[in-house]
């Protein structure tokens, strides 16, 4: 029987563990990550659920004859954005995960 306790031990702060990953996750998703590119020409948002919110030009940068250059801004800027919220989120849920050793996970 004094395994039973054990487990139910166990059980509570697996449980316990998941509300707290659940509220981190929740938490990521209300953070804005930002960058720029082009001397601040573009900018870009992302959520912490890694979700585009914002693309900001500068009118400047708007140039019919080279349309390439602000793809290529806006493609720099939205990759920028999109790392700092995946290191984010990689530091933020890695304290769940800390010490157990699961590839694949944060």
């Amino acid at each position: 029987m004094r395994g039973m306790g054990n487990m139910q031990g166990m059980m509570k702060q697996m449980q316990k563990m998941q509300k707290k990953m659940a509220e981190a996750q929740e938490e990521l998703g209300t953070q804005r990550f930002e960058a720029v590119a082009g001397g601040g020409m573009v900018k870009v948002v992302v959520s912490g659920h890694k979700e585009v919110l914002e693309v900001v030009l500068d009118s400047t940068v708007v140039d019919p004859e080279d349309v390439e250059m602000l793809q290529d801004l806006i493609v720099i800027a939205t990759n920028e954005a999109m790392k700092n919220a995946e290191e984010t989120a990689n530091s933020t849920m890695g304290q769940f995960t800390k010490g157990l050793n699961l590839p694949g996970m944060f």
